[in-house]
C-alpha cells in the first residue's frame, strides 16, 4: 500500500509544478507522455513524464513535467527529477531505484521537446536473483508541422 501512496505523491508533485498557462489558440499542438512500473521482490521503482506544445503565429509555449518514486521493505530505494530548460529546448529525466539484497527494481523516463518535436521515453527493469530479468520500453514521439 505505500507504494502506491508514493507514486500518487510523485504524480500529483509533478502535476502540480506546472504552472497553468492562459489559453491560447494553437496552429499547431502535441502532446507526449510515457511512463511505467517495475516491480520484484519488495521493491518497486515507478517513473513518469509528460510534454506538451503549442505552436502559433507568436511562437510556441511549451511545457513539461516528470516525476519518479521507488520503494522498498528492507532495502534502500531512491528516487530523482532533474528538469534542464534553455530557449532551444526543455528536458525532464526522473529516475527511480530499489535494492534489496540482490533483488531490485528500477525506472528511468526521459522526456523532451525541442524545434517542434516532442518525445518521451520510460525503461524499467527488475531482477531477482537466479531468475532472468524483466524489461520493458515504452515511447512516444510527436512532430509538429512547422
Amino acid at each position: 500500500m505505500s507504494r502506491k501512496i508514493l507514486f500518487t505523491v510523485a504524480a500529483a508533485l509533478a502535476i502540480a509544478s506546472v504552472t497553468p498557462a492562459s489559453a491560447q489558440e494553437c496552429d499547431t499542438a502535441g502532446t507526449v507522455a510515457t511512463g511505467g512500473s517495475a516491480a520484484a521482490g519488495g521493491t518497486s521503482a515507478s517513473t513518469l513524464g509528460t510534454a506538451g506544445t503549442c505552436l502559433n503565429d507568436e511562437g510556441a509555449t511549451s511545457s513539461i513535467a516528470s516525476g519518479a518514486s521507488a520503494a522498498s521493505a528492507d532495502g534502500k530505494a531512491q528516487s530523482r527529477t532533474k528538469i534542464n530548460e534553455n530557449p532551444a529546448h526543455l528536458k525532464a529525466q526522473s529516475r527511480a531505484q530499489a535494492v534489496d539484497q540482490g533483488t531490485f527494481s528500477k525506472s528511468q523516463t526521459k522526456t523532451r521537446v525541442s524545434d517542434g518535436e516532442l518525445h518521451s521515453r520510460t525503461r524499467t527493469m527488475s531482477h531477482v536473483p537466479g531468475q532472468k530479468p524483466s524489461m520493458d520500453r515504452t515511447e512516444s514521439n510527436v512532430i509538429l508541422p512547422q
